[in-house]
């Protein structure tokens, strides 16, 4: 029997790191895709986790998280309780919000649409920060934009780093050898892992990922994916998984 649903038997890639991608499968799945996982990023503890330890269990007047695996990180470092510390939360996304919900306190502040360091610092909350203390949680090397603004608005900002990210090893052949008879369209969700996936995929594959139509979140990781050469390129309305299918499902 032929697939039925708006993806109809198109091969997904989707290259979000493991443990992070079933929702999205699965949503690929109920379109009559087939999702096909290969994470490009692989999310570790931080090497020394003691810094940014000592910084989640002091008070700040906001504290902003990046990601879900911000708060994800931060947790396993013990901290519980009357934690977070702050007198404002914020949280960049969507999932990043939910996940500090579920770990005992919902954020003040979180974007009303794209989820990105541009949205939440166009929030009027975020207007006025001369002399706040303001602590950004987040992965090893994260984006600068969000503690530059701050900075230039006057916060004294700190950073905990409470995890890293790392390119996984894979074997790239069997992948290729079968590309063009499975794959129809790639996610990206980030520029690292945009990145990621053309260091594994090596010279051999660059040919036929760029030919390949690409998702992304974000006009920045669009801008990256067009100087590499991608010639279709769609930006979904938001980060969250249904804005992605609905970006997929145009691609076709």
């Amino acid at each position: 029997m032929s697939p039925t649903g708006a993806l109809a038997g198109v091969g997904v890639l989707v290259t979000r790191p493991a443990g992070q991608a079933r929702p999205l499968c699965d949503l690929i799945e109920s379109a009559g895709g087939r999702p096909l996982p290969f994470p490009t990023i692989e999310i570790l503890p931080a090497a020394d986790p003691e810094p940014a330890r000592a910084l989640l269990a002091a008070e700040w007047d906001l504290m902003v998280f990046t990601s879900r695996n911000a708060v994800e990180f931060s947790l396993a470092l013990g901290c519980a309780g009357a934690w977070p510390n702050a007198t404002l939360l914020a949280a960049v996304g969507r999932a990043t919000a939910v996940a500090l919900t579920a770990a005992g306190r919902a954020p003040d502040l979180v974007p009303p649409e794209r989820y990105d360091s541009e949205s939440l610092t166009a929030l009027p909350g975020l207007a006025e920060m001369a002399g706040r203390r303001v602590l950004i949680v987040r992965g090893e090397g994260g984006r600068a934009l969000l503690g530059d603004v701050l900075t230039e608005r006057g916060a004294r900002v700190s950073f905990a780093e409470v995890y890293r990210r790392v390119r996984p090893m894979h074997d790239a052949r069997p992948l290729l050898e079968r590309w063009r008879a499975d794959l129809g369209l790639v996610i990206a969700t980030s520029d690292e892992v945009l990145l990621n996936l053309v260091e594994i995929l090596g010279a051999a594959g660059r040919a036929l990922l760029v030919s390949t139509p690409l998702v992304v979140i974000s006009e920045r990781t669009a801008q990256t994916a067009r100087g590499l050469g991608f010639r279709t390129v769609r930006v979904a309305e938001r980060a969250d998984d249904p804005a992605i299918l609905k970006a997929l499902i145009e691609c076709r």
